[in-house]
């Protein structure tokens, strides 16, 4: 991986994906002692960062793989943007959800042209379905994580907040996979490698480190669904693992309750819709989990999609 995958993939997607804002928030400031600023994601097509990644990864498909039709495993957000980006393409796209997956995200994967199997409840079963279909099928898997296309385009995020913000000191990115974080961390330490690039995980499933203190990929012995719940992996992908252990500075673990704050005072004070999975760097900050003061740091918000009914009972 390198910052020219970017670069490149910053020119696929142009036209096709927001250039989303970032806002300083006050409230997050005062309360975490950092300049605080929230790329917001959510407000990019399909509701979340993944259209990046997914549409640069099916334009790089050949028109023979294009013929055959994609397949991955998604909880959703990656779902509903690689439906969206093979439709613009006239690209077939079948997406495997878990089965308690929200029916906000199955309608929108159906309604972005996808074909939806329910199946499982982690990461790794629906993977695994999913790769049933491309041995059976013929289909083409576009990895959610593991993929240097997928990778490459998430990085296009550190490009748009380096331009917006060229004094940001921090930058944070959840880390579900491994995907986004490899991105952002790929992109902003190759441009300025004093920037500091943190990934933040749910406490009750810290896939990344527990790949990291073993030095390889390893899955979790112990595993407990988060509310954040487009944060499901119990392994990180190699390309992800690798990429991490050469950009990423240090990974932060927030706890439950600490995630629900976050979202909760997001919608309250800063006015934004977010689901609990980009509400993880923000949580980390306002927890004072950064390990310094006085920062410019960016939390990156990787999207909004979420029931209203569901968040409503995440935050009583």
């Amino acid at each position: 991986m390198m910052l020219k995958d970017s670069l490149q993939a910053r020119e696929r997607i142009r036209g096709v994906t927001h250039y989303t804002p970032l806002m300083y928030s006050k409230t997050l400031s005062e309360m975490s002692g950092n300049e605080v600023y929230l790329k917001c994601e959510n407000f990019q097509k399909t509701g979340s960062f993944k259209i990046r990644g997914a549409y640069n990864a099916v334009s790089h498909l050949s028109d023979e793989q294009k013929a055959r039709g994609v397949v991955t495993g998604s909880s959703g957000n990656h779902g509903q943007a690689l439906a969206y980006a093979a439709s613009l393409q006239g690209v077939r796209c079948v997406v495997v959800m878990p089965e308690d997956a929200s029916l906000a995200k199955i309608a929108a994967c159906k309604g972005y042209g996808g074909e939806v199997l329910l199946h499982g409840v982690t990461s790794e079963a629906r993977l695994d379905r999913a790769q049933e279909l491309v041995e059976n099928e013929g289909l083409i898997m576009v990895h959610p994580f593991d993929n240097p296309h997928i990778i490459a385009g998430q990085g296009t995020i550190s490009l748009e907040i380096m331009e917006q913000l060229p004094g940001v000191e921090y930058i944070l990115a959840p880390v579900g996979g491994g995907g986004l974080l490899s991105g952002v961390a790929m992109a902003a330490k190759e441009v300025c490698p004093s920037l500091k690039v943190l990934g933040v995980e749910p406490a009750v499933g810290p896939r990344l480190r527990y790949s990291w203190d073993r030095g390889t990929v390893s899955e979790l012995e112990r595993w407990s669904p988060s509310v954040a719940d487009g944060l499901r992996a119990r392994r990180p992908g190699k390309l992800p693992f690798e990429v991490t252990r050469k950009y990423v500075d240090d990974l932060i673990q927030v706890e439950e309750q600490e995630i629900i704050d976050a979202t909760k005072l997001i919608m309250e004070r800063v006015k934004l819709v977010v689901e609990p999975s980009g509400a993880v760097t923000a949580a980390a900050v306002l927890a004072r989990k950064l390990g310094a003061q006085g920062q410019n740091v960016v939390c990156v918000v990787s999207g909004g999609n979420v029931e209203l009914a569901k968040l409503a009972k995440i935050i009583g």
